[in-house]
């Protein structure tokens, strides 16, 4: 037998060492892994191996996770058929002549491209490349450029086809398509929320985000024949989503069909070569494989720490606080924003979810008002992903101010771009507290999709 460990040391024990060796730069597919497997065999005998099997294979034979792939592949042909050039240029020359139109035009082609996009490096990168240079040229404060790019990036997490939604549902053992729906009205909520800040701060002090020059701005016929020119990748996000949120096709399904439109939509744009879909078959294999590794190891951590009765520890632990259901609540978003400045988003997954949402559920829906048990999980659902935006922006560790740090000049100061977010990060905490406080938010929409 192994050894017996009381569950306060063994979750200090677990939590601590992966901590320090997350800390010493290790990364968090193999360390989770490799601690399960250290753990097990100490806690148990080698029969307790048995569980690494027995929890990856569930992952493996996983039908809903086989979208991950086709949605990366999807977003990888459409960046390199030069989709998203063109739309940001769209957007811009439609917007162009408003105080903070630039600024704005970013996050509305981020949002468009969210639909697009289920990951969120390619939209921070791309709109950097592009968006950044061309707002500077024109005068724009360079914090209100960087953080519209990098807030309109983080859309990705939530607007559909969100990857962490599908990871989130087959965790939460939930419909990826009412995640998905679930998902669309915080996401534009929030992306309607940027675009107004920026512009009522342009209109505020104009020369934040000066207008284009009029020389530069273009006719009402031109803006329609431009708009025209984007028919294609629009009309492929509306199928995609179409076909999901009418259960015409699983989600699955739709990212098939997503991938086989994208790789028309780059012939239409004469970008189809052999040269593309290597390179996009690459970045999709990357990208999958850094996902799945991570849902292995974290499993098996987290599988490991229930099996020794963590579940109920963690439980136990928040109920003695008495805070009471909102406040466990409160907690429980405290705990994921704290990590989101550490960890990465399918870590925080997967280590917080199957440990959270048992919890919530044993809170009961009628304690936060909600009439049906449903409503609750879809809830703490797409406040997760909400929650899980402004891990992106929250320094010292978020992802999309490293992102605009490999494409922005050098002579902008880290200092500098960790500023710009902050505005963005507080409306995202407005955005969290209004899902929160008004569920309605989140539910409305698949109660009239689903009835």
């Amino acid at each position: 037998m192994g050894l017996e460990i009381g569950i306060e040391w063994l979750t200090l024990i677990m939590f601590g060492s992966l901590v320090v060796l997350l800390m010493a730069g290790l990364p968090l597919a193999f360390v989770t892994g490799g601690l399960a497997c250290v753990f097990l065999f100490v806690l148990g005998d080698e029969r307790a191996l048995n569980i690494v099997p027995s929890r990856i294979f569930p992952l493996m034979t996983n039908y809903q996770l086989s979208a991950i792939p086709l949605f990366i592949f999807m977003a990888s042909m459409l960046e390199r058929a030069g989709i998203i050039n063109e739309m940001f240029d769209v957007i811009y020359k439609v917007l162009g002549g408003v105080r903070g139109g630039l600024a704005a035009a970013t996050i509305i082609a981020s949002t468009v491209l969210a639909a697009m996009v289920g990951v969120i490096g390619a939209a921070v990168v791309t709109m950097g490349i592009i968006a950044l240079p061309a707002m500077l040229d024109r005068g724009y404060n360079a914090k209100i450029a960087m953080g519209s790019i990098m807030a309109g990036g983080t859309l990705g997490i939530l607007i559909p086809p969100s990857i962490l939604a599908i990871i989130y549902a087959v965790v939460a053992e939930q419909s990826v398509g009412e995640l998905f729906i679930g998902a669309v009205i915080p996401g534009l909520l929030l992306s309607g929320m940027y675009v107004a800040y920026v512009l009522i701060r342009c209109a505020i002090n104009p020369e934040m985000g000066p207008p284009i020059p009029p020389e530069e701005r273009i006719t009402g016929r031109e803006k329609i024949r431009l708009m025209s020119n984007m028919s294609a990748p629009i009309s492929l996000i509306v199928i995609v989503l179409g076909v999901i949120f009418t259960g015409v096709a699983t989600p699955v399904e739709a990212a098939g069909i997503g991938t086989f439109g994208a790789i028309i939509v780059a012939a239409i744009h004469r970008k189809l070569d052999w040269q593309t879909i290597r390179e996009a078959a690459i970045t999709t294999l990357k990208a999958s494989a850094m996902v799945i590794w991570i849902m292995f190891g974290a499993t098996i951590f987290v599988g490991l720490y229930v099996l020794e009765g963590g579940q109920q520890f963690v439980q136990n632990a928040l109920e003695a606080t008495g805070l009471g259901p909102w406040g466990i609540l409160i907690i429980m978003q405290l705990v994921l924003i704290i990590l989101g400045m550490f960890l990465d988003w399918v870590g925080i997954l997967l280590l917080c979810v199957p440990i959270f949402v048992p919890i919530v559920k044993a809170l009961g829906a009628e304690a936060f008002g909600l009439s049906d048990p449903d409503d609750l999980v879809l809830w703490f659902g797409v406040l997760y992903l909400v929650n899980m935006q402004m891990s992106f922006l929250s320094p010292p560790f978020g992802y999309a101010l490293f992102y605009l740090r490999g494409v922005a000049p050098p002579e902008i100061p880290m200092g500098d771009i960790f500023r710009s977010a902050l505005p963005f990060l507080a409306l995202q905490v407005v955005g969290l507290l209004l899902c929160m406080f008004f569920p309605e938010i989140i539910i409305w929409l698949p109660k009239l999709v689903y009835g």
